[in-house]
């Protein structure tokens, strides 16, 4: 397994993790909380991205444009049997999201929630890191490099491990930040 191939397995957790932050609702309006909404539209489903527009038209509200009016109803009884917790509100032609002020303790469970994801993200760039030292062990083993090279390998996975961790570490304090924010 080579350096770059590891780096790169890690910097896709670390963006995965991210994509897990932005559906964590904050106090403000944001269109990616509805990334996971799939809508049953003529017997398929389909994310609602592919839908509608979706814009936040002020920093409390979302409004949800669809391309198809008949799919207006679909859409609206996907949003309510989501875990968004919005009751969507539709004039016919938009349907919007108002997004209620968030409580302390709510604030504190969604915190709880974003540590969570930063944990497993940290622990899938150890898994990765796991990976990629057994593999050097056993390179060394059979002696396809010496044992000051899987050493320095070694190290520098390790390097790359701390990297990331740090870098998942900044996300969750960023996004601990605009949770406890009023």
């Amino acid at each position: 397994m080579k350096l770059a191939e590891v780096q790169d397995h890690m910097q896709k957790t670390v963006e995965s993790t991210q994509r897990g932050f932005n559906t964590i609702r904050t106090g403000r309006a944001n269109a990616s909380l509805l990334d996971r909404i799939v809508v049953e539209y003529y017997g398929m489903e389909t994310p609602l991205k592919s839908l509608a527009t979706i814009s936040t038209p002020d920093a409390t509200t979302i409004a949800i444009q669809p391309f198809d009016r008949s799919s207006m109803g679909a859409i609206e009884k996907a949003i309510s049997l989501s875990d968004v917790g919005l009751t969507p509100s539709n004039d016919g032609q938009t349907i919007r999201l108002n997004i209620p002020p968030l409580t302390s303790d709510r604030r504190k469970e969604l915190v709880k929630l974003a540590a969570k994801l930063a944990e497993e993200g940290k622990v899938a760039v150890r898994n990765i890191r796991r990976d990629a030292i057994d593999a050097i062990r056993k390179q060394e083993k059979s002696h396809e490099i010496s044992e000051d090279e899987s050493r320095d390998l070694q190290d520098q996975v390790q390097k790359s491990t701390d990297k990331f961790i740090a870098k998942i570490e900044d996300l969750l304090t960023t996004k601990e930040k605009d949770i406890m924010t009023v």
